[in-house]
C-alpha cells in the first residue's frame, strides 16, 4: 500500500491538531500503513478510532470502516468532518439514506474525495454494494467493535461472522485492522480465527483505567434506590452522567423522577423513533441535559470525554458489558465514578430470560452471569478482579482506594464447616434439587414436598439453622464461584458437587470469605425490606462516625455499640442529621442518648455537609419509607407477655434475624425489654456471664468475630445477638 511520505507527527498535527500519540497508537498506525493485518485491543478512552482514522487520511484510496450501530455512524462521521475543512472526507452508507443521498456518497467515493466510509455489516451483505466497492481503491478494512464477531462477546452480531467472506469478495489481499475495547482471551481467539488475520500484529493495551472509581451498592426497594440515585446526582450537580437500565419502562420512570427532582434528564431506548433518539443524544452531547437514562444500546461510539459518572441500575449481563459501559466515564483522564446497584433478584431475572434459549446459549450466558456475580459479591480489589477477567495481571494488592472494597475492606469469616454442611446436604439429596430446596433443608424449614420425601428425617436437616436463608444463599453462590459446586443448566439448575468439591469433602481446608449481607435477596425492587435494608450510607462519613464512636467509647469506658449501634451510624451517614432534634429521628437513637452523646456527632456531620456541599435527603421530593411505630409497639407488647420470639416473628412475617434487629433498635432507642425468659431457655448463667464479660471489653460490633473468639462454647449468632440486646438494656440506657 503506497503511502504519502510525511512524518506521522506532522500528519497527526495537520489532521487532528495533537502533538503526541497516546500509548500504542503510533506503532499500530505504522503497522497499518505497512499493509499488515493488525489486531488492536484498547480500552475505551485510549484513542482507538485515531488508529484507523489517521492512516486512512494518509493513504491513497478510501478505508472501509465496519461499525455495528447504524444510529451512531452519523456522530462518528460528524466527528471526523469536524477535524477537516471538507465534509466529503468521510461518509456513511446504510439503510437510513435516501436514493439521492446514496448517489451523492457514491459520486464522492468515485471521485476519490472520500477517505473513510462507515458501513454497517448489513451493507456488505448486498451484492450491489460489494460490486461497487470492487471498483474503488480501498486502502484497508477496519472492523470496529470486533468483539461482535464472538458468541462469547457481549454484543454478538451474527452478520459479523460473515465479514471475512464478504471482504474477500471485494479483494482477497486487503489489509484488515480489527479493533475492540473489550475482549477476554477467549473472544480474542475467536476474532483472530474468524477474520483469518494473516500473521497479525497484536497490540494489547492495559485494561486498567486508573481514574475510574468502582463501587457496588446493595439494591433496595425501588423508591429507596431512586432516592439514593437522586441524592448522588445532587452531590455531583451539573456533571454529565449515564444511568443504564435493562428495560425501556424503567428508563422512562427514572428519567421522570429525576426531572421531578430538578435534574435535567432524558430517557433513551430503542422504543423511541430514530429522530427522538438522535435529538436526545445530541442534547446530552451538547449539555442541554446532564443525565441520560438509557438501555444498553446507548453509548457505543459516543465520544463524550467528560462523562463524570456511570450508574448501573441493574447488574449487567457480563463483565465485558460492565467494563465497556463504565468505560464511557472519564475518557479525558479525569474523574469517573462507576456505581452499580446489585441485587440477586436481578441475577434471577437474567437467568429467567435465558430459560427458553438453546442449551449452548444458556451455558454461555450462565458462565458470563456467574463472572459478574463473582465481581459484585467479591471482597477483593474490584480493579484486580476486572483485570484478571481480561487476562491481565494487576500487581498491586490494592488500587489506592479507587474502589469500594479497598476503601472499606470487609471482614472475612471462616466458613470451612459451613461449606461441609452445604456439600453434605447436596449429597444427602442425591444432587436432585436446586438452591432453594437445599437451603430449606439446611435451615430446617419444612414444606409439603420436604415432608412427602421425608427429607426432614435427614441428618443434615436443620444443621445450619443458626444462620438465615440469606447467609446460605450467599455461601452457595460463593461455592459456585470457587468451583466446589455447579448448577446443572440442562437439568434446570440442580446443584451438583464438582470434582473439586468432592476433594474438599475428603480433606476440608480453611476457606475465608466475606459474605456481604448488604447483598441479600431482600433487595428486590417490589419487595418490602427488613430493618437493615436502607439507602446506602455515605461511606466516607460512615468511617468518620465510626472513628468518633470509638473515641467516645474509650472516654466513657464502654463498648462502641453502646454509644450508637452501627445501623444508627449508617442511618446518620444516609440522613445527615445536623441538629440534636434531627438526630432523635435516627433509628436506635433515643432523646436521652441524643442529648448525652449527640453533640460531637452532629458537629462532625454539619462540618462534613458544609465542606462537601451535601444536599440532605429531606430536601428531595421523594416517596417516604414505611412508618414502623406499629411494629415497635407490637414487639414490646408481645415480649412483655413473654411470647416466644418465633411466634412474634411469624405473626409479622419477619425472620428471626429481622426481629432481633428490630429489638436491638428498640432497646438502643431507650426502651427496656426483659429478655430473660428467652435467654434462660437458651443459655445457662455461666454462659450468660461469659458473654456479658466479653461485650464489656470488645471494640467491635461484629457478632461473627465474637463467635470466633468464643468458639469453645459454639454460641449461635442468635444467642449472641440476644445477649448484646440484654447488654444494651443493662449498660446502654
Amino acid at each position: 500500500m503506497a503511502v504519502v511520505k510525511v512524518s506521522l507527527i506532522d500528519a497527526l498535527r495537520e489532521h487532528f491538531g495533537f502533538d503526541s500519540f497516546k500509548g500504542n497508537q503510533e506503532i499500530i498506525i505504522k503497522s497499518i500503513l505497512a499493509g499488515k493485518d493488525t489486531f488492536v485491543i484498547m480500552p475505551t478512552g485510549g484513542g482507538k478510532s485515531l488508529c484507523y482514522q489517521l492512516p486512512a487520511l494518509m493513504s491513497p484510496g478510501c478505508a472501509l470502516i465496519v461499525s455495528p450501530l447504524i444510529a451512531l455512524m452519523k456522530n462518528q462521521v460528524d466527528l471526523v468532518r469536524s477535524y477537516s475543512s471538507k465534509d466529503n472526507v468521510a461518509h456513511f452508507l446504510n439503510s437510513t439514506l435516501s436514493k439521492a443521498q446514496i448517489k451523492k456518497v457514491r459520486t464522492d467515493l468515485l471521485s476519490g474525495k472520500t477517505k473513510m466510509l462507515y458501513v454497517a455489516p448489513e451493507t456488505l451483505t448486498k451484492q450491489e454494494n460489494l460490486d461497487f466497492f470492487r471498483e474503488l481503491e480501498i486502502s484497508f478494512i477496519a472492523v470496529d467493535e470486533a468483539h461482535c464477531i464472538s458468541e462469547w462477546g457481549h454484543d454478538f452480531r451474527p452478520e459479523y461472522r460473515r465479514l471475512k467472506e464478504m471482504i474477500d469478495q471485494i479483494s482477497e489481499n486487503l489489509p484488515i485492522i480489527a479493533l475492540t475495547a473489550t475482549a477476554t482471551p477467549k473472544v480474542q481467539s475467536d476474532i483472530l480465527k474468524n477474520l483469518s488475520l494473516r500473521d497479525p500484529q497484536v497490540y494489547l493495551s492495559s485494561f486498567n483505567r486508573p481514574n475510574l472509581y468502582y463501587e457496588i451498592r446493595p439494591k433496595r426497594k425501588k423508591d429507596q434506590t431512586i432516592r439514593e440515585i437522586v441524592k448522588f446526582i445532587h452531590q455531583h450537580k451539573g456533571k454529565s452522567g449515564i444511568i443504564y437500565t435493562l428495560n425501556r419502562k424503567t428508563t422512562e420512570e427514572l428519567a421522570d423522577m429525576l426531572v421531578a427532582n430538578n435534574i435535567k434528564a432524558v430517557a433513551y431506548h430503542a422504543g423511541l423513533d430514530a429522530g427522538t433518539r438522535a435529538q436526545r443524544q445530541d442534547m446530552f452531547l451538547h449539555e442541554d441535559v446532564d443525565v441520560i437514562v438509557a438501555t444498553i444500546a446507548f453509548g457505543m461510539g459516543i465520544d463524550k470525554p467528560d462523562v463524570r459518572f456511570v450508574i448501573h441500575y441493574n447488574i449487567p449481563k457480563s463483565l465485558e458489558n460492565y467494563y465497556q459501559e463504565t468505560g464511557r466515564a472519564g475518557r479525558d483522564g479525569l474523574e469517573g465514578i462507576c456505581v452499580c446497584f446489585y441485587s440477586y433478584k436481578d441475577v434471577q431475572k437474567l437467568e429467567h430470560l435465558m430459560r427458553d434459549k438453546p442449551l449452548s446459549e444458556r451455558e454461555m450466558g450462565a458462565q458470563l452471569i456467574n463472572e459478574t456475580v463473582a465481581y459484585a459479591e467479591s471482597s477483593a480489589c474490584r480493579r484486580k478482579v476486572i483485570l484478571h477477567y481480561f487476562g491481565e495481571k494487576y500487581e498491586e494488592s490494592q488500587c489506592d482506594n479507587a474502589c469500594d472494597n479497598c476503601r472499606n475492606p470487609k471482614e472475612k469469616i471462616e466458613v470451612k464447616n459451613r461449606v461441609v454442611i452445604v456439600l453434605d446436604a447436596i449429597r444427602a439429596l442425591e444432587e436432585r434439587f436446586g438452591t432453594e430446596y437445599v437451603v430449606n433443608i439446611i435451615t430446617g424449614k419444612t414444606n409439603p414436598q420436604i415432608t412427602t420425601y421425608q427429607h426432614n428425617q435427614l441428618e443434615v436437616f436443620g444443621m445450619g439453622k443458626e444462620f438465615d436463608a440469606h447467609f446460605w444463599n450467599s455461601l452457595i453462590r460463593q461455592m459456585m464461584l470457587e468451583d466446589l459446586i455447579e448448577k446443572d443448566i440442562e437439568e434446570y439448575g440442580l446443584l451438583k458437587i464438582t470434582e473439586k468439591g468432592q476433594q474438599f469433602l475428603k480433606e476440608p481446608y480453611s476457606i475465608m470469605v466475606s459474605l456481604n449481607h448488604q447483598f441479600e435477596e431482600d433487595g428486590g425492587e417490589d419487595e418490602e425490606v427488613g430493618a437493615e435494608a436502607q439507602a446506602a450510607a455515605d461511606t466516607v462519613l460512615f468511617e468518620m462516625l465510626k472513628e468518633l464512636r470509638k473515641k467516645v467509647a474509650k472516654e466513657k469506658n464502654l463498648p462502641p455499640f453502646v454509644i450508637f449501634l452501627e445501623t444508627s451510624l449508617e442511618d446518620m451517614a444516609t440522613q445527615y442529621p445536623t441538629t440534636i432534634q434531627e438526630l432523635e429521628k435516627i433509628q436506635g437513637v433515643s432523646k436521652g442518648k441524643a442529648i448525652r452523646y449527640g453533640k460531637q456527632f452532629v458537629d462532625v456531620i454539619s462540618k462534613y455537609v458544609e465542606e462537601n456541599d451535601i444536599v440532605k435527603p429531606d430536601d428531595f421530593v421523594m416517596k417516604s419509607v414505611v412508618n414502623k411505630s406499629g411494629l415497635k409497639v407490637f414487639i414490646i407488647q408481645n415480649i412483655d407477655k413473654k411470647m416466644p420470639l418465633e411466634t412474634i416473628a411469624r405473626n409479622k412475617e419477619l425472620t428471626i434475624p429481622q426481629l432481633l434487629d428490630e429489638m436491638e433498635t428498640i432497646v438502643a432507642s431507650g426502651t427496656k425489654l426483659n429478655l430473660d425468659y428467652c435467654l434462660d431457655e437458651e443459655l445457662d448463667d455461666y454462659a450468660q456471664d461469659e458473654i456479658m464479660e466479653y461485650f464489656k471489653g470488645c471494640e467491635t460490633s461484629s457478632l461473627a468475630l465474637a463467635r470466633e473468639e468464643l468458639i469453645e462454647n459454639d454460641y449461635t449468632i442468635e444467642q449472641l445477638k440476644l445477649m448484646r440486646i440484654k447488654f444494651l438494656v443493662v449498660y446502654g440506657n
